[in-house]
């Protein structure tokens, strides 16, 4: 396998991470405890939990967003038959960037200097993902 393909797949296995090692913690230890029924959550309520918990929710969910871009970016790569030192450097900054991402979404509080933080990583992994397909168009070219 390509880097780009471990790093999809490290993408993938993250946003799983998140899924079951925060918001599944969360959710099933209420309920397992007998603090809440399990049909006690609800898919359009956002505003319910700890804070650390709706920022997981939402750390997730941007995760699931962003993966299918980067997946279809990982594929043009493949079937191209692009693989550069600098295709991987570029594609390990995407997974690097997304974990930053969202431990600071997830483990601090979301004050403006945070913020800040939390969207320079996002900035790094949108400017990578346009790079990984300008280089790929120009191979293909």
């Amino acid at each position: 396998m390509t880097i780009p393909v471990w790093m999809l797949l490290g993408f993938a296995l993250w946003t799983v991470g998140i899924l079951l090692f925060t918001v599944g913690v969360y959710r099933w230890s209420r309920i397992l405890t007998g603090r809440v029924e399990i049909r006690h959550f609800r898919a359009d309520n956002a505003n319910e939990g700890q804070a650390w918990y709706q920022r997981a929710m939402r750390a997730h969910a941007n995760c699931v967003e962003n993966l299918p871009v980067f997946a279809v970016i990982v594929f043009a790569l493949y079937a191209s038959g692009l693989s550069t030192a600098a295709t991987n450097a570029l594609a390990v900054c995407v997974l690097c960037a997304r974990v930053v991402q969202s431990v600071i979404h997830i483990g601090l509080e979301q004050t403006n200097r945070v913020t800040v933080f939390r969207f320079l990583f996002f900035f790094a992994q949108i400017a990578c993902m346009l790079a990984l397909t300008v280089l790929v168009v120009l191979h293909a070219a």
